[in-house]
């Protein structure tokens, strides 16, 4: 199943898109990689989803990704005698560690990391940012603070502490015990929240040990400040806008996206744009015209993927979400400006290595003769990665013996994921590229392709041949 675009479309799988119908809807509308959300439902919920999705990789005969996205360190204050409260702006509040139920004077917040790391003058948001709180005083168990924006606030709601690094693995007990259950369960990708610092990767790495590969969830400003160190750590990395737009300006977070990308583009790690994408398809048939030039904006700036959350998982509309995200893609890709303008954005420079030149030589010989697309045999990924790095203006074909492998890329700009056999020489290997190009209609008769490999077959990172072949079957 070809899909008429390059950049990936995820999908959130929930109440409304868990049935085996939904899902094989939502794939033929053009999910290339389903994510289970482990801050909702149950373990045993997610397997029965990943197995029905499992059974479709089998029907289709294309290789599908599955996220497991972990939850995360969950800040929140706690009840209140009333239920809720008004916090009226230019009065005092204040936050402690006793357990007994709010008032208007004050209210529980059982996180003494908190109090262990602000100070006077640090911001706390609760409720998603509609109410601010200056701390004025502090110490271990408390902060006295005033309010500078008031309004309603009712039990658990959501903190933020912006401006400070608080001393929070990403990873919580129930983290722990979904991870552990994800990678038994066989998916491929792990989502990792409330990142703070490359510290907080190089954890969750010795937990997954291989088994998974990392997308680390930006949504903190610290993370931000480290953001080169902390995508070298990492295999793919997501723009999570709606926390990034929580703990800084909402004006701020439009070009903190265009450089995330921009990053994640020159290390050749997968991108995806997340958060509020399409978010009216929750509840209309339609989007709104900004959303549309929002999914577009993404798509023009170089992004792997752009991600539905409650669009799919929650939704009145969750097929229609993926049919208008995957029209929104493929009308940017027609408009004459967008190849050139991704090149133009990023001149992505290629290092000493021979697959690299090769990688970047495979996409100007594409362009030169006219190919009818690219195909390049990799074992880990990482040629087609570096393939897909170049933002070529023709077809990628990802030919590999490793199924694992294949689920993983399904993420990755322009990839066309083919599970196959190893080739054992030379000749197989050019029938079998130009075979595969055919039959999944991405070349025809007499027309050329490109085809990149490594001699010896199979062997990881070894590529060092480039070769144009004429589809003759």
């Amino acid at each position: 199943m070809r899909r008429q675009r390059s950049a990936k479309i995820v999908a959130t799988i929930g109440p409304a898109s868990n049935t085996a119908d939904k899902i094989e809807a939502l794939f033929n509308a053009g999910v290339d990689l389903f994510r289970l959300n482990f801050s909702h439902g149950t373990q045993q919920d997610h397997q029965v989803v990943c197995d029905i999705i499992r059974e479709l990789e089998k029907r289709s005969g294309r290789p599908i990704g599955v996220m497991a996205d972990m939850q995360g360190p969950k800040l929140r204050v706690g009840t209140f005698a009333d239920k809720k409260v008004k916090l009226v702006a230019g009065k005092k509040f204040r936050l402690d560690l006793d357990k007994t139920p709010g008032t208007v004077n004050r209210a529980p917040l059982p996180h003494p990391e908190i109090f262990a790391a602000i100070s006077p003058g640090t911001e706390l948001l609760l409720d998603d940012g509609n109410i601010r709180l200056v701390v004025k005083s502090c110490g271990k168990d408390f902060a006295e603070t005033e309010i500078a924006t008031g309004g309603d606030l009712s039990d658990r709601k959501g903190v933020n502490v912006p401006n400070a690094l608080l001393p929070v693995s990403p990873l919580t007990p129930k983290d722990r015990s979904d991870l552990a259950f994800a990678l038994d369960m066989g998916v491929d990708w792990i989502a990792l929240s409330f990142v703070q610092r490359p510290e907080d990767v190089a954890e969750a790495r010795k937990l997954i040990a291989g088994r998974a590969s990392i997308m680390v969830k930006l949504e903190k400003p610290a993370a931000i400040e480290r953001l080169k160190e902390i995508v070298d750590l990492s295999e793919a990395v997501m723009v999570a806008r709606g926390d990034l737009g929580v703990e800084m300006p909402p004006e701020d977070v439009p070009s903190i996206q265009r450089e995330i990308i921009h990053v994640s583009r020159m290390a050749g790690k997968p991108v995806v744009v997340a958060t509020q994408m399409l978010e009216s398809m929750v509840r209309n048939p339609v989007p709104t015209r900004a959303e549309a030039s929002d999914v577009a904006t993404a798509v023009y700036e170089g992004a792997d993927a752009v991600m539905l959350s409650a669009e799919t998982a929650a939704g009145s509309y969750p097929v229609e979400a993926v049919t208008m995200m995957d029209r929104i893609i493929r009308r940017v890709q027609a408009d004459p400006i967008y190849f050139p303008g991704l090149h133009t954005a990023a001149r992505v420079e290629a290092d000493n290595s021979p697959s690299d030149a090769i990688s970047a030589a495979a996409s100007q010989v594409a362009h030169s003769i006219g190919a009818a697309a690219i195909v390049s045999y990799t074992t880990s990924g990482a040629t087609a990665l570096r393939m897909a790095r170049e933002r070529p203006d023709v077809p990628i074909l990802a030919l590999t013996s490793n199924l694992r492998t294949a689920r993983r890329l399904a993420v990755a700009w322009g990839l066309h994921c083919i599970h196959t056999h190893d080739v054992r020489n030379f000749n197989e290997m050019v029938q079998h590229a130009t075979r595969a190009a055919r039959s999944n209609g991405f070349a025809e008769k007499s027309q050329r392709v490109v085809i990149t490999a490594g001699v010896p077959f199979g062997t990881p990172g070894a590529t060092n041949i480039l070769r144009v072949a004429w589809v003759e079957s």
